[in-house]
């Protein structure tokens, strides 16, 4: 049984980063990222599988209520709302991330989309502060193996009721994988 499977993809903008089992971190044990921007200065992402028990209308109070959480996107800024949406170029300024995800863009716009009725939960996504990596930073991690790159998939990405993201993404890279899926949270308790 292979406990350190190769992992060949590099991080790139639209991949996720799975932490490994063990990664202890507050932040970012048994969580999956998305790349929002990765390039030679650095990278960016918000962290999927995280939750904060608000709905969107307690923290902006002039959009209805809809069914999907907000999530902890990472440890910076933590006073700012960030967004994923899927509607594309529709939005003035919003940013591709890949295939049909998108970052940001005018916010008037979205409120506009939530408040017709327009939208379902899965067409959009909300997260308090973001995850980020200084030059060099994420690829010194990478070769400590506190991370698996994996592709990223749109509908899990934009799924805020999926409790077993962390799993299912190593399930989803094969077998080799799919053991550290399994790993107890504490070895020690086993």
């Amino acid at each position: 049984m292979n406990f350190n499977p190769n992992n060949i993809l590099a991080p790139s903008k639209g991949r996720l980063l799975i932490s490994e089992p063990f990664l202890d971190d507050p932040h970012f044990k048994r969580t999956v990222i998305l790349l929002c921007d990765h390039n030679e200065e650095g990278s960016f992402g918000f962290v999927l599988n995280n939750y904060i028990d608000l709905k969107i209308s307690t923290v902006i109070p002039d959009i209805n209520p809809f069914r999907s959480k907000i999530s902890i996107g990472g440890p910076v800024h933590k006073n700012s709302i960030f967004y994923l949406h899927s509607f594309g170029n529709a939005i003035t300024d919003s940013i591709h991330v890949f295939e049909n995800i998108y970052m940001g863009g005018d916010f008037d716009q979205i409120k506009e989309r939530l408040n017709s009725g327009e939208s379902n939960p899965g067409d959009i996504r909300f997260f308090v502060g973001y995850s980020g990596w200084g030059k060099d930073q994420l690829s010194w991690e990478l070769k400590e193996k506190s991370w698996i790159v994996s592709e990223a998939v749109p509908e899990q990405v934009m799924d805020t009721l999926n409790s077993n993201l962390w799993s299912q993404s190593l399930r989803a890279m094969g077998s080799d994988f799919a053991v550290l899926s399994n790993f107890p949270t504490d070895p020690n308790l086993n």
